[in-house]
């Protein structure tokens, strides 16, 4: 019998070879956005508006966080487009891009492509949140 090249790795060799990816997203932001926000309310009222705006779309998040978890998926596309709008009003372009991605998926019923975009958008929301310190900042 002849062989075909194949070798035999025992499962120890093979665990050494493997490689845990760590996916970190780059996260585009506009700051005119926050910027106008504070021109036009001034920073006292700009500060309170923007806070709270930065709450609500946490909310949002985990609340499409905990309808993703539960497969409830009837209402998600609507609340994908609210999370789309408020990202795109603080000036959080990826998050609204991914946003409208994931609602893309969901409106073509693909699963497979909906987890990944899902995955994409939690790293992404979390990413955007984290900075938005650094990010109110840049209002001037």
């Amino acid at each position: 019998m002849m062989a075909l090249g194949v070798k035999t790795i025992s499962v120890g060799k093979i665990m050494e070879n493997v490689m845990v990816l760590r996916p970190r997203e780059r996260v585009r932001q506009d700051g005119e956005a926050i910027a106008v926000i504070y021109r036009n309310l001034g920073t006292s009222a700009a500060e309170q508006m923007v806070t709270r705006a930065l709450g609500e779309l946490a909310l949002a998040m985990a609340g499409l966080a905990a309808q993703v978890k539960g497969q409830q998926l009837a209402d998600l596309a609507r609340q994908l487009k609210r999370l789309q709008r408020m990202a795109e009003n603080l000036g959080m372009i990826s998050l609204g891009q991914v946003s409208q991605d994931a609602r893309a998926c969901l409106e073509r019923c693909d699963s497979t492509a909906f987890s990944a975009v899902w995955a994409r958008l939690l790293r992404v929301a979390e990413r955007s949140l984290a900075s938005d310190k650094d990010f109110a900042d840049l209002s001037g």
